[in-house]
């Protein structure tokens, strides 16, 4: 009979768990198709050319914000992969929490404002020091601040706090919105599940964000947990931290959710221009997109698409930087960049290449750089983050020659 009863409670067990898979597929099924609609929608529109100049531009608004929700939602399901492998690497410094929190506050106040709720930061400047990953430590606060954000409704509150308790440092973040039921207070934090997964749900999103955080806050040594009344009476997460007990030097931090300012270097356009470039990539699109956004730096480029035109290309035009593509069909990039290497310098061996890709990985890199590419950069990727990549691979070139 017990081993009946613990039979029936490990099927029962398997069957929610892949009821909540199924789920889950359905839900990243419908957030990744709700912006892609958007996206789809006005770039038929622009291309009709009926849009007047104001319509267009809130076009490309809308364009380039659903863009970065899908970016966002592609880069937490990445994150669930590595937590789940074990791949997850965190780069341990020494870092002040307050500079961490204002980044994530200022890059999610234009939402709060846009939804009528009210951010009330209270940082203590002398809490003290933890040591932890700056980026993966912005993403808990950022995730947390997101979410107390969605699910607080207009004229609302979000308070986040920072401050000392004993020999650790706690961040609140509390909120005056829907609250949580108790009976799912204890699964809160878990993967794949969601309060609310039906298809009349008021709010979106994967229900990933609060298992990411737990697993990020435990691997800092720290604990999270979730409070609250019920429903509408808001919810309040702590996040426990170790406090650093020697002060050592702060490293800064560039924030993994902050909003790309648009703004590049002077220098980037002159140091670009004349710089030969062989974009390859079996996609007509991406080739299209890499070859304008390039020339507006003055860049040459020259497109291939496919590995053997790319080394025919080689030979007659001799590039001063590649950016290849790696999934690619009869030979993917990984071929391209050894047939590449084998060649002797003078026939172009020592050409620096970059491997642009949507195989983003940790061990997508590795392998790119280990099978000859001086740099891997994932998709999507900003033109001026590309042109700057190239400028400097393209300076080492010059500098190797002299």
């Amino acid at each position: 009979e017990q081993l009946l009863a613990r039979e029936q409670a490990a099927r029962s067990q398997a069957e929610e768990a892949s009821r909540l898979k199924d789920d889950f597929l359905a839900t990243v099924s419908h957030e990744l198709r709700t912006p892609l609609n958007s996206i789809l929608g006005w770039a038929r529109m622009l291309r009709g050319g009926k849009l007047d100049a104001e319509a267009a531009a809130r076009a490309m608004e809308t364009i380039e914000r659903n863009a970065r929700s899908q970016a966002e939602i592609i880069e937490d399901i990445l994150d669930v992969s590595r937590i789940i492998t074990g791949r997850l690497r965190l780069d341990f410094q020494t870092v002040d929490l307050q500079p961490v929190i204002e980044a994530a506050i200022d890059s999610l106040r234009p939402a709060a404002e846009a939804r009528g709720v009210r951010l009330q930061p209270v940082l203590d400047p002398q809490a003290g020091l933890v040591s932890g990953d700056p980026n993966r430590l912005q993403q808990v606060v950022w995730n947390l601040l997101s979410n107390a954000i969605k699910f607080t409704p207009r004229g609302g509150r979000v308070h986040v706090a920072l401050e000392r308790i004993s020999s650790h440092i706690d961040v609140t973040v509390s909120d005056t919105g829907v609250g949580i039921r108790p009976e799912f207070l204890p699964y809160v934090f878990d993967r794949f599940r969601q309060a609310d997964s039906s298809s009349t749900r008021t709010h979106g999103g994967l229900g990933l964000g609060l298992a990411i955080v737990r697993h990020l806050v435990e691997l800092h040594g720290g604990a999270v947990t979730a409070e609250s009344g019920g429903e509408g009476q808001g919810a309040t997460f702590h996040v426990r931290l170790p406090l650093m007990t020697v002060r050592s030097e702060t490293i800064g931090f560039t924030g993994r959710h902050l909003e790309a300012s648009g703004k590049e270097s002077p220098l980037l356009s002159d140091s670009l221009k004349g710089v030969r470039v062989l974009v390859v990539d079996d996609e007509a699109d991406a080739r299209d997109l890499l070859t304008a956004a390039l020339g507006q730096y003055g860049v040459e480029v020259m497109i291939a698409a496919s590995a053997a035109e790319a080394l025919s290309a080689v030979e007659v035009w001799r590039p001063d930087v590649l950016v290849s593509d790696i999934g690619m069909p009869v030979e993917d990039g990984y071929a391209l960049i050894r047939r590449l290497r084998a060649l002797t310098p003078e026939c172009g061996g020592l050409i620096p290449a970059v491997a642009l890709t949507a195989y983003a990985r940790s061990e997508d890199r590795l392998r790119a750089l280990s099978a000859g590419y001086q740099m891997h950069v994932a998709k999507p990727v900003d033109p001026a983050e590309l042109a700057a990549v190239i400028a400097s691979l393209a300076g080492r070139m010059k500098a190797g020659k002299q």
